[in-house]
């Protein structure tokens, strides 16, 4: 859907479903951690960190690889596709 909207495919729209994605993946971070807080005492056992301080990160990382490597792997498929239907 976003990739036919009137944004150019290009450095903006993948900088802006990158951003978006990003996004998403630190709103559910800060919610995982408002629960843990709530829970008290059993955070560690709830956010399953296992003692693994970079946890937070490492996920918000994988979700920027994951974002990244869609695009590019993707992007080009997607858009065939897109141009096959507007004929």
């Amino acid at each position: 859907m976003l990739r036919s909207s009137p944004l150019k495919p290009g450095k903006l729209l993948f900088t802006l479903v990158t951003a978006c994605c990003l996004a998403v993946s630190a709103v559910y971070e800060l919610i995982e951690w408002g629960a843990a807080e709530a829970m008290g005492q059993g955070a560690d056992a709830f956010l399953g960190t296992q003692g693994y301080a970079w946890d937070t990160q490492s996920d918000m990382l994988m979700a920027l690889i994951g974002a990244i490597s869609a695009q590019v792997l993707l992007g080009n498929v997607q858009d065939s596709q897109l141009r096959g239907r507007a004929q």
